[in-house]
């Protein structure tokens, strides 16, 4: 075998090893990707429940007869008399 053809030969071999090394790490990238995305999904599932909850307990709080009893207890607010109401026309 002449000298030409061991290079081309050890080049190849060379190629190979990298090309299968290569495979290897994208494997390997790729099961990390896939795993880290299962975990932001399960993450973004528990972020949808808590969010979905959070609305609920919002609506909850801000219901107007919740807001008027507010308006009342703690600043004393109360409903003008009829005679004391003015509209203000254009």
């Amino acid at each position: 075998m002449s000298r030409s053809a061991q290079l081309v030969l050890v080049a190849l071999v060379g190629a190979t090893v990298v090309s299968a090394l290569s495979v290897v790490y994208v494997k390997h990238q790729n099961r990390k990707a896939i795993a880290e995305l299962a975990a932001l999904r399960t993450e973004r599932d528990v972020l949808e429940v808590e969010w979905d909850r959070l609305l609920l307990e919002q609506s909850a709080w801000a219901t107007p007869p919740r807001i008027e009893q507010l308006a009342r207890d703690q600043l004393g607010m109360v409903l003008p008399e009829p005679e004391r109401i003015l509209v203000v026309r254009p």
